[in-house]
């Protein structure tokens, strides 16, 4: 993939300093057009050999840029609270809002480039992390944001007498270090297998731009350039690229679904109630003071009909737990800041790190169920959302994250007869809405979805449980029953 960045390109120093003010100036009307309306974030991404000017080019962008509409990550070697979490957490964390210019000097290319070459991972673990890369940026540009991916790009000899040079000269010397000279000598091993995640990662949604960068006045006007040219194109597009959608599965022409075929008459008496409560909140407590879970986390992943109790399941957990040691995320409708970012971000800088237990009280999943149902997003977005979620919670459970997902489901007749109840107590009424009621509308639809969202999302590491809830405290034991066994398997 070097060939061409290898050639030997040069500009002269006249046309350099004719075309760079009119690029200046179209860089800047382009960057306020974008932040005027922020339809989408740009993320731009800075990899490279060393000595190639990452950083002067990143220097230079904000010089030639508003900088006040710019973010600057350089991101070295993760934190001891980023190791604690999957590898995408940090740059999910980092990414730009609509309307604004994220730049990565240093990204999720860099450590698993540098794992590989050192001999730290095996092949099979970069095939992975490149799965989990090339994932997150379809994920990504299908959102609508902009990805644009520039290396810069040396020979070897061409990194040698750039490290000479710079090295020789009193005023940059400082910028060539002892691992400077140490990848130098490692190059061939570098650029065997830059050039193979390159090549695996360059993708029609967010291709490579590799840019020679022996002559800095080449390297600049090819890198304002592509950048003009790349935003330039999007503002001028209607709307953001759509991937083909498969068509959801055709319900059972029988009408028999995983919802009908629940026992909605299963229930507990008082006494019994009582007895397995103390019982599992005990082993609940004991679970999460294991010495092994300090290397885990936990998520609890609440979902199910209004009404259903999933608050009342979740404060029989809540109850049995150090305050200290949990953390509750109710979820509604999102914010400004949420809805200009896209959809999996506000859960990804939840991610408990470990020893943690955090509670979703409805989660990820609306964009498959409310989302679709009220057509908050189109078919192509809530069809690609299952495989989305599915590798969201694939990259947490290899970080030994225990994901438990709950799904509590009543009868149409036993929800109305709670929103009645509601509506009579005085400190209930604030939980009865009219989108309670406008959702009872579609409870047909609703279903369906919820359907839909088990077959393709309850998988062997993060399988659904149904819970039949029509009875409150049947329900309430069930979920504190599953989440012990679930974290006692995970902790044997």
């Amino acid at each position: 993939m070097f060939e061409s960045a290898e050639l030997g390109h040069s500009i002269d120093k006249e046309r350099y300093d004719a075309e760079v003010p009119a690029l200046r100036e179209a860089l800047l009307n382009v960057q306020y057009e974008l932040a005027e309306q922020a339809r989408f974030p740009v993320i731009l991404l800075v990899g490279g050999v060393d000595g190639s000017g990452k950083g002067e080019i990143v220097n230079l962008l904000n010089e030639w840029m508003d900088p006040r509409h710019i973010r600057v990550h350089a991101l070295a070697e993760p934190t001891d609270e980023e190791r604690t979490r999957p590898m995408m957490w940090r740059f999910w964390r980092a990414l730009p809002p609509k309307g604004k210019i994220g730049v990565f000097f240093g990204s999720w290319y860099s450590h698993p480039i540098m794992e590989r070459m050192q001999g730290n991972i095996k092949e099979a673990e970069l095939g992975q992390c490149i799965d989990e890369i090339t994932s997150f940026e379809r994920m990504i540009t299908y959102e609508g944001g902009l990805i644009i991916k520039l290396w810069l790009h040396l020979s070897k000899k061409a990194q040698k007498r750039q490290l000479t040079k710079l090295a020789e000269n009193p005023e940059t010397s400082w910028r060539v270090t002892e691992t400077d000279w140490q990848h130098l000598k490692l190059y061939d091993e570098f650029s065997n297998v830059a050039e193979h995640v390159l090549r695996e990662t360059n993708t029609a949604e967010a291709p490579w731009i590799i840019i020679e960068s022996s002559d800095f006045r080449f390297r600049n006007l090819t890198t304002g350039n592509y950048l003009l040219e790349a935003i330039r194109k999007r503002l001028d597009a209607s709307s953001p690229p759509h991937p083909v959608g498969v068509p959801p599965m055709p319900p059972a022409i029988d009408d028999k679904t995983l919802l009908s075929s629940l026992d909605l008459t299963l229930s507990l008496d008082k006494k019994s109630y009582h007895r397995q409560l103390a019982k599992y909140q005990g082993k609940l407590n004991q679970l999460m003071r294991h010495p092994k879970f300090r290397n885990k986390s936990l998520i609890a992943v609440f979902e199910g009909s209004d009404a259903a109790g999933k608050g009342s399941a979740i404060r029989r957990i809540s109850q049995a737990l150090d305050a200290r040691h949990y953390r509750i995320i109710p979820i509604g409708a999102p914010s400004d800041e949420e809805l200009a970012q896209p959809y999996l971000w506000r859960f990804w800088r939840h991610v408990p790190g470990n020893g943690e237990f955090t509670i979703f009280d409805r989660s990820w999943y609306g964009r498959v169920l409310v989302e679709r149902v009220e057509q908050l997003c189109s078919e192509a977005d809530w069809m690609r959302a299952y495989k989305e979620i599915n590798d969201f919670e694939a990259q947490l459970i290899a970080h030994n994250t225990i994901i438990v997902k709950f799904w509590l489901a009543i009868s149409r007749e036993e929800q109305l007869k709670r929103f009645h109840a509601r509506e009579q107590v005085g400190f209930k009424q604030f939980k009865i809405t009219g989108d309670d009621w406008r959702n009872r509308e579609n409870w047909q639809q609703f279903d369906r979805a919820v359907c839909d969202m088990v077959d393709r999302t309850s998988s062997e590491i993060a399988p659904w449980t149904l819970v039949e809830a029509n009875d409150k405290r049947f329900a309430r034991i069930k979920v504190l029953k599953t989440l012990c066994d679930r974290l006692e398997q995970a902790l044997d």
